[in-house]
């Protein structure tokens, strides 16, 4: 405990994890590195102007070296906040996920819709197989709607089936649109 009174410093872990050792000399730095590995915690070791500093990054190396100088009180703040800033990150990834796989999901919706109103304009859905027709008529119906959701409505077919019909619906707007740039 001495040592980090003397030596150490620790920053603020809700913005990121660090704790040093301040050393005057490369062979106390030296010897600090090798106490604290010692006892099975990596640490790092860096020049910085006129002192040499040993550090650890690590959020387990850095709870490990808390225990070990009997902090305990620092410890526990210290994996308090530990766990509330994974929460939070966990809570920001699944957003993170949601909010592309909405995107994803709406995106698709949109060119699924404007490739029905295209075959609808040049030749009328009329045209389409009647799986396809129906396929394309529920997508009209109910624009935001997943695949999951559109293929609730078609008894007999799932979100495997509803993406291929889809598929061939696309083929059909582009032939459709290839043969208006020919002519």
């Amino acid at each position: 405990m001495e040592l980090f009174c003397n030596k150490g410093t620790m920053s603020d872990p809700e913005k990121f994890y660090h704790l040093e050792f301040v050393c005057d000399s490369e062979d106390e730095a030296h010897s600090v590195r090798d106490i604290i590995g010692g006892f099975g915690i990596s640490c790092g070791l860096m020049k910085r102007k006129e002192h040499f500093v040993v550090y650890l990054k690590d959020s387990e190396a850095i709870s490990d070296m808390l225990t070990l100088l009997g902090a305990h009180k620092a410890l526990l703040d210290f994996e308090n906040i530990k766990v509330l800033k994974e929460m939070r990150e966990s809570v920001q990834r699944r957003v993170n996920c949601e909010t592309a796989n909405i995107s994803k999901t709406v995106s698709a919706a949109v060119r699924q819709a404007d490739d029905i109103r295209y075959i609808a304009d040049r030749k009328g859905l009329d045209s389409l197989s009647d799986s396809l027709r129906e396929a394309a008529e529920l997508r009209l119906r109910f624009p935001d709607a997943t695949l999951s959701e559109l293929a609730e409505e078609m008894p007999g077919v799932g979100k495997s089936g509803m993406n291929h019909r889809f598929r061939r619906i696309a083929r059909i707007a582009e032939e459709l649109r290839e043969s208006d740039v020919k002519l």
